[in-house]
């Protein structure tokens, strides 16, 4: 069975270096507003990330699958987080944490991906790229922690928290003994 791909790609989205600049329902200032849109990338990732993580290998075919491989990493980090808290308002405070923390970006020393991205081509990309990512780690940990604790118990649910040992292609984008 195949690893599953973004069906977001089309001809009108930007990139910067080989990523896709895709449109985001969000309430996080950044490059990227997809007012009156369904579904986004954030969506599909955390759709598709329970089948995904499995895969050692994923076949990159187009540019949106780089932004779904990085948002699949970031949810694994963000798993990693939230087991360890005992209330939603607790997780939703590390996931605040962590999508403002400071990381590197492909081109950087520390970014784990740097064979399969593109380096932003001058300092505007640089900056809109930081932002983009930004953005979506911001708003994919607001979403994690609607998904992931339980409305009765206030607990994260085992049926995610059961992932947090799974590295999507063996990689992880915090440094390693993290």
């Amino acid at each position: 069975m195949p690893a599953y791909h973004s069906s977001l790609m089309s001809p009108e989205i930007r990139s910067v270096g080989n990523m896709a600049l895709l449109p985001l329902k969000t309430q996080f200032k950044g490059p990227a507003r997809g007012d009156g849109i369904d579904s986004d990338i954030i969506d599909e990732a955390i759709y598709y990330f329970k089948a995904n993580v499995f895969f050692k290998n994923y076949e990159i075919k187009n540019e949106a699958d780089r932004t779904l491989i990085y948002v699949t990493l970031y949810i694994s980090e963000c798993l990693k987080k939230l087991q360890k808290c005992s209330s939603r308002g607790q997780g939703e405070k590390e996931m605040y944490t962590l999508g403002i923390t400071n990381f590197p970006i492909p081109g950087e020393p520390g970014f784990p991906l740097n064979a399969m991205y593109a380096k932003p081509a001058n300092k505007q990309e640089d900056e809109t790229m930081r932002a983009y990512l930004q953005q979506i780690r911001q708003e994919t940990g607001l979403r994690l922690c609607d998904r992931v604790f339980d409305p009765q118990t206030d607990k994260p649910s085992k049926w995610w928290v059961c992932f947090v040992k799974k590295q999507f292609m063996n990689k992880s984008l915090s440094a390693p003994g993290l």
